[in-house]
């Protein structure tokens, strides 16, 4: 065997490594850590439009606030954090290998799933961080958008890149959303392994929480750019007080209860993910 044969059977070897039962276990521990996180920031986001708990953030940093409140609280931090190390660890694969599909080698997608593989490692050493105790989750999400806005907007053509990039978020969350109306997610899922039931069930959870979650993105995408036009860092608003501004609205606290019911569903589909899709 040549060494061009030996080099392509030891990339495909490296491949089917990386497609295996321990990238699969990953993937699925990551999906179902997303769903933990959004069940929960859904369901914080609920008790604040029907006038409970007003002082939690409905947040990652809420949400870990949550599970470490709750009895076995760490050992479940830990799980979650691990999970989505798992999810890290799945998207860096798509990076190196590519995703499922026809389409899954092309760079669009290798650049797509950097980006997630960056975003969820974040995420999971903020979630270790905090159950290890050297941590505070992320800190608020609130926080964050208006320190990191201000910053920014201190840099030359600050506005522009702030004005950018919360446009983005816009169309970031507009395309979300309108893939979960179009039913997208059917691609990434084997629905040869549902029941007419459960592809029901999937379809009621995939469409409402992926508008709902689509919704947010876009909100939090729009502040930013007002943050842009008018100078002032303070505009910019995270998860919690983008999830609290749809109760500010004409429509009133059942904005945010149908917003945040959405992303309870949302949390569920992440667990039919984690069950059925393609990996």
């Amino acid at each position: 065997m040549n060494a061009s044969a030996l080099a392509r059977s030891g990339r495909m070897g490296a491949e089917r490594a990386a497609r295996g039962s321990g990238t699969r276990g990953a993937a699925r521990a990551g999906l179902a850590a997303r769903g933990v996180i959004y069940l929960l920031v859904g369901a914080l986001a609920l008790q604040i439009a029907f006038g409970d708990n007003k002082t939690r953030q409905a947040d990652r940093q809420g949400a870990l606030a949550e599970i470490a409140g709750r009895p076995f609280g760490s050992v479940l931090l830990w799980a979650l954090g691990i999970g989505l190390v798992g999810m890290a660890l799945w998207r860096l694969s798509e990076v190196v290998f590519g995703s499922v599909g026809p389409d899954g080698r092309k760079a669009k997608k290798r650049l797509m799933a950097l980006a997630r593989c960056a975003f969820y490692s974040f995420v999971a050493y903020s979630v270790l961080a905090f159950a290890a105790g050297s941590g505070d989750g992320g800190g608020s999400s609130d926080e964050q958008s208006r320190d990191v806005t201000a910053r920014v907007l201190e840099l030359p053509a600050g506005r522009w890149i702030v004005a950018l990039a919360g446009a983005g978020i816009v169309v970031g969350g507009i395309w979300i959303g309108g893939r979960a109306l179009l039913r997208k997610y059917r691609d990434k899922l084997r629905l040869g392994q549902m029941s007419p039931r459960v592809r029901r069930m999937v379809d009621v959870t995939g469409v409402a929480g992926g508008v709902a979650r689509g919704l947010v993105f876009a909100a939090a995408g729009g502040f930013a750019v007002r943050a842009a036009v008018d100078y002032e860092p303070d505009r910019a608003k995270g998860l919690d007080d983008t999830l609290r501004s749809f109760a500010e609205t004409s429509a009133g606290p059942g904005l945010l209860a149908c917003v945040a019911a959405g992303l309870v569903l949302f949390g569920v589909f992440s667990f039919a993910m984690a069950r059925w899709r393609k990996v």
